[in-house]
């Protein structure tokens, strides 16, 4: 994670130094995916600029995306309604929006689209406005009707390959939310620019917010050369997020008069998954629970958090496999209770019902040698699993098993053994039956994913 911008030159850290010495620039801009980060350093400088008791007749939060930049600007140039510094904030702007923007906000909704489905939505919307497409254009599998080529072209070679997996859903979340595009485009931005270039009226200060920039735009530059910019971009790969985690997570601890155990760390990232946002609002929890005790135990975690998303996913998906439909039920339950989309939980279904099919398939064809249903895994990878890898360029990158990490196939061929290839078929008839009623009826998500569980589960056959 970067923290500035190499123009300016400055940390958060030296910002608030400057701020508190009356240094104050007439511009601040933070933006990155690492919105917990953007927050926090948001709050910290607000609270510098401007006094508390000030802030609810000096502090004017806008909105770019109905009245584009003209009210901002009149904003910034009107005097302060009590004397003292005046801060016009604009969070979350798509003024550093561009075309060069599509490839990053692909990966975002793709990131998002199980585990933050109204984030993925709102980042689509703005892609449809930037790619010139609308939502009626690929609503009802019109987006089926884009080619992988006319994709590449414009998102920039991202996601082609892949957008079957989330598209579907953020679409029919876009359409059931009522969204609309056309609200998101950035217009002009001249004016705020020659406005910045000129300079603000003495005190008058603007902070704004971006998920993502464009660089090359004026406005980004006029930004950097007359402000301040912070960059929060995410870290990638599991060790540095941790370490991203621990790092500002310690000062809230300290705070306190806590500490986590080195255990306790390793519980709370996976339970987390390392995210920023999900590991504060924990610790406040477990800062809370262990009341007047100094460290923090793995058993304070596992108490107080709970059971993860993906504990539950595989709770599901095992139970699918064993056909145990009372804990079917049961996850189903629990993934709701956490706020999971019925189409995404609709979408967990219909992959492990796939994977179960392709194996199945694979070792009906005679394709894979050598294997059995009761071999371990390291002989697996040795032995048949460069076989299923043949498979790949045979049925496409992606888009079947074959293309999956080798655990995966491994419990899919296994798994497969204990269905006839009728189950599996019927199953697969049976997913997408209520894809398509999910769709088109206004039928009750859960009482729908129900049935389906009940007649996945409460077949007769269990073998072939």
């Amino acid at each position: 994670m970067s923290q500035k911008e190499q123009g300016a030159e400055k940390s958060l850290e030296s910002v608030l130094k400057d701020i508190s010495k009356g240094r104050s620039a007439p511009c601040y801009l933070l933006y990155g995916d690492e919105d917990f980060l953007v927050e926090e350093a948001l709050g910290k400088i607000v609270d510098a600029l401007i006094p508390a008791q000030d802030r609810d007749l000096n502090l004017f939060i806008m909105d770019d995306e109905a009245g584009g930049v003209d009210p901002v600007c009149e904003a910034l140039l009107t005097p302060p309604l009590i004397p003292g510094p005046k801060v016009v904030l604009l969070p979350k702007t798509r003024l550093f929006y561009s075309k060069t923007s599509l490839p990053e906000l692909v990966r975002k909704i793709a990131d998002s689209a199980e585990s933050d489905l109204p984030a993925a939505a709102r980042a689509f919307m703005i892609f449809l406005d930037l790619a010139g497409w609308s939502l009626e254009q690929l609503r009802d599998d019109g987006w089926r009707r884009i080619t992988d080529e006319q994709w590449q072209a414009a998102a920039g070679g991202e996601g082609g390959e892949e957008r079957e997996k989330w598209l579907p859903r953020v679409l029919e979340y876009c359409a059931g939310q009522g969204m609309m595009a056309g609200r998101h485009r950035a217009g002009g931005t001249e004016v705020l620019e020659e406005l910045l270039a000129s300079g603000l009226p003495e005190g008058h200060c603007l902070v704004m917010t971006a998920d993502s920039v464009d660089r090359r735009k004026r406005l980004f530059k006029v930004a950097t050369e007359k402000g301040v910019a912070l960059s929060f971009i995410r870290t990638r790969g599991e060790a540095r997020q941790r370490s991203l985690m621990m790092d500002n997570l310690r000062e809230k601890l300290s705070r306190r008069g806590k500490t986590l155990s080195t255990e306790a760390w390793v519980v709370l990232g996976k339970k987390t998954g390392f995210r920023l946002r999900d590991s504060a609002e924990a610790l406040d929890h477990l800062i809370t629970y262990t009341g007047d005790r100094t460290v923090i135990e793995p058993a304070d975690v596992e108490t107080v958090i709970g059971r993860t998303r993906d504990d539950t996913v595989f709770d599901l998906t095992e139970a699918l496999v064993g056909k145990d439909l009372r804990k079917a039920l049961a996850s189903l339950g629990d993934l709701l209770y956490q706020g999971v989309h019925h189409l995404v939980i609709l979408a967990m279904i219909t992959r492990e019902v796939r994977f179960l099919f392709h194996g199945k398939l694979f070792l009906d064809a005679g394709r894979i040698a050598g294997f059995r249903a009761d071999m371990d895994y390291g002989p697996f990878q040795r032995a048949v699993y460069p076989a299923v890898k043949g498979l790949e360029a045979e049925l496409g990158k992606g888009k079947s098993l074959a293309s999956q990490h080798p655990y995966v196939v491994y419990n899919a061929l296994r798994n497969s053994t204990r269905f006839t290839y009728g189950e599996l078929m019927g199953n697969l008839e049976r997913v997408l039956a209520v894809d398509q009623a999910m769709k088109t009826t206004g039928q009750d998500p859960r009482l729908m994913l129900e049935r389906l569980l009940i007649e996945i589960c409460g077949q007769a056959q269990t073998s072939s």
